[in-house]
């Protein structure tokens, strides 16, 4: 049985509450260091480099994928 693998957008909620929570730690204490901005600056950034990530393994536009592409071809898969 496969171990379950956690997807890329846990991983950018994680980040996001992490800050979040960060920020509100900090604001109680007394500092206000973490602007909303930045927060919404990294997690949009983090969100931008998954996206470009899944683009780039969903394609056959690396020599690997043309390789599969072409495998799939000869069998009738694609």
């Amino acid at each position: 049985m496969k171990k379950p693998v956690a997807e890329k957008k846990d991983y950018l909620i994680l980040i996001g509450g992490f800050l979040a929570s960060l920020k509100m730690l900090l604001a109680s204490l007394g500092y206000d260091v973490i602007p909303n901005e930045s927060i919404d600056a990294i997690v949009n950034l983090i969100g931008f480099g998954v996206a470009l990530y899944a683009v780039w393994k969903n394609t056959y536009v690396s020599p690997k994928g043309l390789e599969q592409k072409k495998i799939l071809k000869d069998n009738g898969l694609k």
